[in-house]
């Protein structure tokens, strides 16, 4: 249950050459009609708009309003996906910010979710109880909220969680007694993480932990999602990390370090790498002493990954049908099956939900999270990602909820055994459901762009700060 969390290889391909007539749009050009920087409200197209609000609406409408879990997926019959919850809990003030729902509608559904998972049982045993030292599984079962099969307690998902639960925090900031309660549950459940227990490892986090097996063998000790999670491990009132391990953990980065398919950046192949510690802290303007050795910051890093990743659409080294300046987008999300075919004469091979970027399990299947996400980053080079792959593909990608997760043009074949989703024949494979966390990843990074809003307020919260001051970070916002 950690496939969207490998470390993916690196390929060297140069670009020279490869993409003259697509050059990136310059800074002034990035700055037009949709601009976006978070200091000010963007103004968003009609589709734009429409966008955000489907993908505000799955929450609303699919999360259990007594519990608040949050399916992870739908609409196919789902556990709970606690990444899910906490992208859940971020898009209801969004909600209310847009007049989608009141502030009393998002109090309530906030406080039961909050109070829920205060009360879910924490212990050793295999299937009775939600979470153990603080931390949750992954996946719950969506009855009494308990662990789900053999789900891993996971470090990365309960951070995704408690970057929901922290911005609720500071974000429900009145002397109503619901939100006073909110503020006091959200102390409860990040005091209670035992951030130095899963760390059998010294200094790196493990990824999880199985009550029949122990601790998962893998550590989050290379560039990837755990900004955000080293950051509430650090910044923990109760259970903190030592502050050295935010140094020993950049210190492995320069592996990661290239120039491949563009600027130079640490990278990560899947953008929801580059995303999603971004959804709730604002890197923008401060360093570490990693950046600041490097001369950008986080959120500079992750704007010049999305870059890369349209370059390589642009070259398009693999032949997959449909990509190009503006339509792209790899990252982790469902794909048509796990098999090898005969296309046109050249053999393909094609996964299930996997972890895709470039040159790594790339697959022709594309993701439009991946592209809609990086909107705060890039606002033009998204924008126009959302309207081709809309106005070329339609209502076949298009549905009640925005984009469905994910579809492949390059694959038509009929007989191609499926595990996923349907063939068009006309336009390929297209997936049948839409992904919690790639639906939150839109919500927030929409919203971010728009006005700010989940930046703006996570930076008030004393807990993101204590973390960041501890990492080394300075400058800009944090002072």
């Amino acid at each position: 249950m950690i496939d969207r969390r490998q470390m993916l290889g690196r390929t060297s391909l140069g670009l020279a050459g490869l993409i003259a007539g697509c050059a990136m749009p310059s800074a002034t050009t990035r700055l037009g009609s949709v601009t976006g920087t978070a200091t000010g409200t963007a103004m968003p197209t009609a589709l734009l708009g429409d966008l955000h609000q489907r993908s505000f609406r799955f929450f609303w409408e699919t999360t259990d309003p007594a519990t608040g879990l949050a399916p992870d997926r739908w609409p196919t019959p789902s556990f709970a996906s606690i990444a899910a919850v906490g992208f859940a809990l971020t898009a209801y003030p969004i909600g209310v910010a847009n007049g989608w729902i009141t502030r009393d509608e998002a109090r309530t559904r906030t406080l039961a979710t909050l109070e829920f998972f205060a009360a879910a049982p924490q212990g050793d045993s295999k299937s009775d109880d939600s979470g153990y030292k603080g931390l949750f599984y992954h996946f719950l079962g969506t009855t009494k909220g308990h662990r789900f099969a053999r789900a891993e307690l996971s470090t990365i998902d309960t951070a995704l969680l408690i970057g929901g639960v922290l911005f609720a925090q500071s974000w429900f900031d009145s002397v109503h007694p619901g939100e006073v309660r909110i503020r006091t549950l959200a102390d409860q459940l990040y005091a209670a993480i035992d951030w130095n227990w899963i760390v059998p490892r010294t200094p790196f986090m493990s990824m999880g932990w199985h009550p029949e097996s122990g601790f998962i063998a893998h550590d989050w000790n290379i560039y990837n999602e755990a900004l955000l999670l080293y950051v509430l491990a650090l910044g923990s009132p109760t259970h903190a990390l030592p502050a050295e391990t935010w140094d020993a953990w950049t210190d492995r980065f320069d592996a990661q370090w290239t120039d491949k398919w563009g600027e130079p950046h640490v990278h990560f192949a899947p953008l929801f790498v580059h995303q999603y510690s971004h959804c709730w802290i604002d890197f923008r303007g401060i360093r570490d002493r990693y950046m600041a050795k490097k001369g950008i910051d986080y959120f500079e890093n992750s704007r010049r990954a999305v870059r890369a990743q349209r370059n390589y659409a642009i070259v398009n080294p693999g032949g997959w049908t449909g990509y190009g300046p503006d339509v792209w987008g790899l990252t982790a999300c469902d794909g048509p099956g796990d098999f090898t075919i005969d296309l046109g004469g050249r053999k393909r091979e094609f996964f299930s939900y996997s972890a895709r970027g470039p040159a790594d399990r790339d697959d022709g299947t594309l993701a439009p999270t991946a592209a809609a996400a990086s909107i705060a980053f890039e606002p033009e080079l998204a924008r126009r990602a959302i309207e081709t792959m809309h106005g070329r593909y339609g209502p076949q990608i298009y549905g009640k909820y925005g984009f469905l997760d994910s579809f492949n043009p390059t694959l038509t074949a009929a007989s191609a055994p499926l595990k996923h989703g349907r063939i068009d024949p006309k336009m390929g494979w297209v997936d049948g459901d839409y992904l919690g966390i790639d639906q939150g990843a839109i919500v927030v990074m929409m919203e971010n762009w728009r006005t700010g809003l989940v930046w703006t307020t996570m930076r008030r919260n004393p807990h993101i700060r204590r973390g960041l001051q501890r990492a080394g970070f300075t400058g800009g916002w944090l002072g």
